[in-house]
């Protein structure tokens, strides 16, 4: 949480022309969004997993999923309003509401072993894809890259967007943690009861409020950065 606070407020920085950045082809940035995504729904599907070990029913779980997914429209309205012509789509939330629903909907007996494989599966789908819609299959690429099946993520190229969270390949990420987790609760699960250290324990409210938190954290810092530039005369 805190390392995508610092990206999106260098992100911000650039937005405005305080700090312009090549945010969408500089190596240095796009793997640093990777990461963060990955981290992200690798806890995510880490949560999964104790969730159902712990027998969360779906009146609980359709409860946070249409948090979820409120806020994935909350997103898209916002971005349109900034970006209409680059508006986030299918965005980070936009995935984890359809990643959720998917790994809930297959859960139902399935080990460490099958989700892992299951997470290699997904990551290599989008490869293959672009392969063929490049090759092959090219008369097919026009279809895989309209925003109607786009966000599948089997496409030859990718969309001009400012977010962009497909299934594919996420849902591998996503299946790694609930992997993970899996093994976890077999094999130690003592390491998921460990206490958080002292000096770490503010930065555990964050993941206990990660949606707000994600959904609050870039007006605020838009609303500082335009606020310090009106102090100062600065205009973006």
């Amino acid at each position: 949480m805190v390392w995508m606070t610092v990206f999106h407020l260098c992100f911000d920085l650039s937005h405005f022309g305080y700090w312009p950045q090549n945010f969408r082809a500089d190596p240095f940035w796009t793997g640093q969004r990777t990461a963060i995504v990955s981290m992200f729904l690798f806890c995510a599907g880490l949560g999964q997993a104790i969730a159902l070990y712990q027998g969360q029913g779906w009146r609980r779980f359709g409860r946070r999923w249409g948090q979820i997914a409120a806020g994935a429209l909350l997103v898209s309205a916002g971005s349109y309003a900034m970006f209409p012509q680059s508006f986030i789509y299918f965005g980070v939330l936009h995935g984890m509401a359809v990643m959720l629903l998917l790994t809930r909907c297959l859960a139902a007996g399935q080990g460490a072993l099958w989700w892992a494989l299951a997470g290699g599966v997904a990551i290599a789908l989008p490869v293959v894809a672009q392969h063929l819609l490049t090759g092959a299959l090219s008369e097919w690429a026009a279809l895989f890259n309209a925003r109607t099946l786009n966000w599948l993520g089997l496409v030859s190229r990718k969309p001009y967007t400012e977010d962009y969270v497909p299934v594919l390949p996420w849902l591998g990420v996503l299946w790694w943690g609930v992997a993970c987790g899996c093994w976890l609760l077999l094999h130690r699960p003592s390491w998921l009861r460990m206490a958080v250290p002292a000096l770490l324990r503010p930065l555990a409210v964050l993941g206990r409020w990660s949606l707000v938190y994600y959904l609050l954290h870039q007006p605020i810092l838009m609303g500082v950065l335009l606020a310090w530039g009106a102090w100062w005369g600065v205009t973006p």
